[in-house]
């Protein structure tokens, strides 16, 4: 990936961020327009594109998102109610910044499919 994203420029501190989590791997920041009580956006520190752009290699990194998420979860206290994480893929899968993330969603019951406010039933 040749052009800096606007995340390159948070992890390099070039532009502010909330940031509420950092170790070597991956950030964590408040997301500028949040779509639930609580969104943060975990993304790592290795620039990859999309979902398409991860390779073997990276397996790592991706499942490091993963882990930080359950350790936000925990420290923010929603762990035990739940949340959600989703990471877009392209234009028709929502993605806006080319740089891969989690968005993390969570304080709210989420509706199912996502675009609907009615949550969805225990099967």
């Amino acid at each position: 990936m040749s052009q800096k994203t606007i995340f390159t420029k948070i992890i390099n501190r070039e532009i502010p961020a909330d940031i509420i989590y950092e170790d070597e791997l991956a950030l964590v920041f408040k997301d500028i327009n949040p779509q639930a009580p609580f969104h943060a956006l975990i993304i790592p520190k290795k620039a990859i594109a999309t979902i398409n752009d991860i390779t073997e290699l990276d397996a790592p990194i991706i499942g490091h998102l993963y882990v930080v998420a359950a350790k936000i979860a925990k420290q923010q206290g929603f762990a035990e109610d739940g949340f959600r994480v989703v990471m877009n893929c392209n234009e028709h899968g929502g993605q806006t910044v080319y740089h891969i993330h989690l968005h993390m969603l969570a304080g709210k019951a989420m509706g199912w499919p996502p675009y609907q406010d009615k949550t969805k039933g225990l099967i």
